[in-house]
């Protein structure tokens, strides 16, 4: 909490400096009806004592009966409006205040979070982000716009009113009084007891937004297999943990906060037997001296104020508790290193001609399981490679790499002969287009979602780039042209129409190179030689890197590379492997349906290569969630 302040509540400084002198100055006034009263009966109805006022001279204050009424009368009502007048100026300064930082801290975070490296998002759930980002943030705005400013009333509130009592009648301030400790050591238990629960319960957030987020997106799943019932009854078992936790923290709270209650009206309630008994029959042993009625009802009075703030002490350590472990979150994630990330000399990588040359590279995940092994190729600028080979062989990683989504362990990813860690990430994917098989769509018009990239793009160069990725045609027909909302991730668009929308962004994008992952393979036959045609135009000129399972679409590339198991096996053009007779021409063979022609050792071998990379992904699924599991502890 400490540094929440520190970093971001400097720059808003006065917004919270004006908030809390109004929070002061309005628990202070609140002081003074009940000190002005009490004055008034002892000095102008009773007549028993000189009228005198705290802090205020004398020849200040009339000398009259009539006077001394009218004074204490108008302090009254100034003490009122400017309660309220000062509870309106906290208001508004507090709540500017924790406004701009609760922005300041979202947009840091995000900024933060979406530049972690992708190994962050394989491993972490999407509503395990999105409970930090919208409601840890929250239960910080929620701590500074309230809870801060009724900790310091609270502080204000005891040392006034003790004051007070003290200047008034400092037995029987003892009295009132020696509750304070007893509350300030059950409240220090109270936090330590709590702090663990609340932790608890802000995981148990999480996981419940992650099991309805994931719900939500995967609905026409649940609804195709109907599983509605399945969903339910998962959503709430979810729901029952957060119940249990929530439900933890409200009992401990119903604890204290009625205990608290009850140790303040304890003292109420001694501070009315000791003062009463004073008044009717004269001091009790040990207590000396006079007790004016004026000077008990104020008593009664400041005892009242100084009971409320106690007893809602409770709800100022709950929110503080419950701020400080979404504090702990969001800071946690803030925090994180990216392990890919610009070097302190980077470069940008300007003018480039394209030429991407992969040197001994090898990579493995941190679990330790190699997905490459020593892959060296070279694609000159304006060639295309295709990258093929059984499933898991390491295709989508080597394009990975490239972008520089993940770091090679060992051996260089170079582009015009600069290697990829020595410039600048940004200057790096700008000069890439990549086009995968899982199109992403922003929810928004044809229009933001072609532009997104390329914002200054102009409207002609946007058509253009939609007839050239054959989408023009569709797009037209669209009730509002390129103006038609296509909803989240493009649901209301056909595959095929998502991926070359996809393509026609690549192209306003105009770039050096470019990544085709898998951009067919999910489309029917007559699609697929709309979306062929538009990547043969864009890839024109341009060096492309191609990863494919269905191989007539790599037919024409200038090289093909084999991955078997994450090394080179062949290389060479599709004629070439065909003659060669190797594994390239078996999957040839089996994609054009000749599987007699396949022997029996290489089908038995295909098949425990791919039983051997399942394993391999269980085995690493099962390392991220042990290492989830101990990073949760």
């Amino acid at each position: 909490m400490v540094r929440l302040f520190a970093e971001y509540g400097r720059e808003n400084l006065a917004w919270f400096v004006v908030g809390l002198l109004a929070s002061v100055l309005g628990r202070l006034v609140a002081i003074v009806p009940a000190l002005v009263l009490g004055v008034a009966i002892d000095a102008v109805f009773f007549r028993n004592t000189a009228y005198a006022l705290p802090l205020v001279p004398p020849s200040w204050l009339p000398t009259t009966v009539s006077g001394q009424f009218w004074l204490s009368f108008w302090l009254v009502i100034g003490a009122f409006v400017g309660g309220v007048a000062l509870s309106w100026v906290q208001g508004l300064g507090l709540a500017v205040y924790s406004n701009r930082v609760q922005h300041a801290v979202r947009v840091d975070t995000y900024d933060a979070l979406q530049r972690l490296d992708m190994a962050f998002f394989d491993d972490k759930q999407t509503g395990q982000v999105l409970s930090i980002l919208d409601g840890d943030v929250r239960n910080l705005r929620t701590f500074l716009d309230s809870t801060l400013s009724g900790g310091l009333q609270l502080v204000v509130a005891v040392v006034g009113i003790a004051g007070v009592l003290f200047y008034l009648n400092a037995q029987l301030a003892v009295v009132t009084l020696v509750a304070v400790p007893l509350l300030a050591v059950f409240t220090v238990w109270f936090m330590r007891t709590i702090r663990p629960l609340y932790r608890a319960l802000r995981e148990s957030v999480g996981a419940l937004n992650t099991r309805i987020e994931n719900n939500v997106s995967g609905m026409e799943v649940i609804k195709a297999s109907a599983t509605e019932d399945y969903e339910t009854d998962r959503v709430a078992d979810a729901s029952m943990d957060y119940y249990r936790r929530a439900l933890a923290v409200v009992r401990l709270d119903y604890l204290y906060q009625p205990s608290m209650e009850l140790l303040a009206g304890v003292a109420f309630a001694a501070t009315f037997a000791i003062g009463g008994v004073w008044l009717i029959f004269g001091p009790p042993a040990p207590f000396t001296g006079d007790l004016l009625v004026g000077e008990f009802v104020t008593f009664l009075f400041m005892t009242q104020r100084f009971i409320d703030p106690l007893s809602g002490a409770g709800r100022i350590v709950n929110s503080y508790e419950n701020a400080r472990a979404s504090g702990e979150r969001i800071f946690g994630l803030a925090d994180r290193e990216a392990v890919v990330r610009d070097a302190s000399d980077a470069e940008s990588l300007d003018a480039i001609d394209g030429r991407i040359e992969f040197d001994g590279v090898s990579f493995a995940y941190a679990t330790g399981r190699e997905v490459l092994r020593d892959v060296s190729f070279t694609a000159e600028p304006g060639e295309t490679v295709a990258l093929v080979g059984p499933t898991g062989a390491g295709k989508s990683t080597a394009a990975k790499l490239l972008l520089r989504l993940y770091e090679p362990t060992d051996g260089a990813v170079r582009v015009d002969g600069h290697d990829v860690r020595d410039v600048e990430i940004r200057s790096l994917r700008e000069a890439i287009g990549y086009v995968s098989q899982d199109v992403y769509l922003f929810d928004g018009t044809v229009r933001e979602n072609l532009l997104y990239g390329t914002f200054d793009a102009t409207e002609a160069e946007m058509v253009a780039a939609a007839k050239a990725a054959e989408a023009h045609e569709f797009v037209s027909r669209l009730p509002e042209g390129y103006d038609t909302r296509i909803g989240e991730r493009g649901v209301k668009l056909s595959g095929g129409q998502r991926q070359r929308l996809s393509i026609a962004r690549a192209m306003l994008q105009d770039p050096r190179m470019l990544v085709l992952d898998e951009a067919t393979s999910a489309v029917d036959t007559e699609t697929e030689l709309l979306i062929q045609r538009a990547l043969d135009r864009l890839s024109a000129g341009r060096t492309t890197l191609v990863i494919a399972h269905r191989l007539s679409t790599v037919r024409r590339a200038d090289t093909i590379v084999v991955l078997d198991e994450g090394e080179v096996v062949e290389s060479g053009t599709h004629d070439e492997l065909v003659e060669l007779g190797g594994l390239y021409a078996t999957l040839w063979g089996v994609q054009a349906g000749d599987v007699s022609g396949v022997s029996a050792d290489i089908l038995a071998r295909l098949v425990e290569r791919s039983r051997a990379a399942d394993e391999a992904d269980t085995d690493r699924i099962a390392a991220d969630v042990s290492a989830d599991g101990g990073e949760d502890a």
